[in-house]
């Protein structure tokens, strides 16, 4: 896959609020893996999955051979890019502790998770208070705060210099606002929709006020950099309530009650041997009931009981699932060789998933395969139909599809 590359999601929250135990539960594959795709040397990377039924179920094949990710029980678990970012505190939009790398990171990314300690027992500061002290809601309403503000640092800076220079030699201001603010990996489209919906497409630049900037800014990043809301520790007795006023106060925004340690538990256990656990799903099995401790069948019942029965699953696979199918509006697409057998050129049953654009066309996934493929793009194959596709129709979600070319 030449030119693919996998939705990059940053992990963002305050220090201590579990951000590192959710970055561990979901880069830590429940399954031994030969190959990691995209590797990388940062040490606050890593290779997330997010799960979609495997097409080789639908068409009663006994396995497929996922090149990337992997499969399990019929579901397919598809690679994307996580990254832990640096712990945010207050001030940090202009450069107080970590704020600096912190912004940088958040820059890179495509969405964020947005993890908050819903039991409140962690101050602004990360330090830990007795639960029920801190207001998970506030702590939204912060990070989201530091964010705009540094949006806006960013927007607003030599604003009149480009003011004049807009305005004396009549550019086209989308297209000039669009270069100012290219370095936070934002799409013009993105752009276009901040400026309309903060009401400032028909503003002289040169009449912008500072509630303009952070108005603009707070819609730029709504457009850019969505987010879904991790309300982490749900299994505390504290919690239940403050999920409720989380959901109450960002209505807009999908709320997942999380538990990241349960996760990383069941993981880890899976990983061993000792329980039969999918990722995502609302129970587990245990295996082998002899290699376990105790304490260890205590907590497995606890996790069970608190977590998973009562949430209908730990919330980490929920919430990276919604933010990248739901909130992106990702879909994922499934090239193969064979639109008979599903297979590429080695007899490989579907061994690549694409996470692309919802709508995306043949001639699009084409063109991330190879950029010849692109060039020489003639039709593709949906192997569910036999039919033939053109090189503008719209792809859906789980489609497999040949795609023939000239070159």
């Amino acid at each position: 896959m030449v030119n693919y590359q996998p939705p990059l999601i940053g992990i963002v929250g305050k220090t201590n609020v579990g951000k590192s135990t959710l970055f561990s539960a979901m880069t830590l594959a429940s399954v031994e893996i030969s190959n990691r795709p995209f590797t990388t040397i940062d040490p606050n990377k890593g290779i997330g999955y997010v799960r979609t039924r495997c097409p080789h179920v639908d068409f009663s094949l006994p396995k497929c051979d996922p090149r990337t990710g992997y499969c399990i029980k019929g579901n397919r678990f598809i690679p994307v890019e996580l990254m832990d970012v640096a712990g945010l505190i207050p001030g940090a939009h202009m450069g107080r502790g970590l704020g600096n790398k912190f912004m940088d990171d958040l820059r890179k990314a495509d969405a964020f998770l947005l993890v908050v300690d819903a039991s409140g027992s962690t101050d602004e500061n990360g330090n830990p208070v007795p639960p029920g002290t801190n207001d998970p809601v506030k702590e939204v309403k912060d990070i989201l705060y530091e964010i705009d503000m540094w949006m806006a640092r960013i927007v607003s800076s030599d604003w009149g210099k480009f003011s004049v220079s807009v305005e004396t030699s009549r550019k086209d201001f989308l297209e000039a606002l669009f270069e100012k603010v290219s370095g936070l990996s934002v799409k013009r489209s993105a752009v276009a929709e901040a400026l309309e919906r903060s009401g400032l497409s028909g503003k002289r630049p040169s009449s912008w006020s500072k509630e303009d900037f952070f108005f603009f800014a707070s819609e730029l990043r709504k457009a850019s950099k969505p987010h879904v809301i991790v309300a982490n520790k749900a299994d505390l007795q504290s919690s239940k309530e403050n999920i409720k006023r989380l959901k109450q106060a960002f209505p807009d925004s999908m709320v997942f009650p999380t538990s990241a340690e349960a996760e990383l538990a069941l993981r880890k256990a899976a990983k061993a041997g000792v329980i039969e656990y999918v990722p995502g799903d609302a129970e587990f099995k245990i295996l082998d009931q002899s290699k376990l401790s105790r304490p260890q069948l205590s907590a497995l019942k606890y996790i069970q009981e608190r977590v998973l029965s009562e949430n209908r699953g730990t919330g980490v696979q929920q919430s990276l699932n919604s933010l990248v199918f739901d909130v992106l509006g990702k879909i994922a697409v499934f090239p193969v060789e064979d639109p008979v057998k599903l297979t590429d050129k080695e007899g490989r049953v579907l061994p690549d998933a694409l996470l692309v654009d919802g709508g995306s066309s043949p001639k699009a996934v084409a063109g991330l395969v190879h950029s010849d493929l692109e060039k020489g793009f003639l039709y593709a194959i949906d192997a569910r139909t036999k039919q033939r596709l053109g090189a503008d129709s719209q792809l859906s979600n789980r489609a497999v599809i040949k795609i023939v070319s000239s070159i």
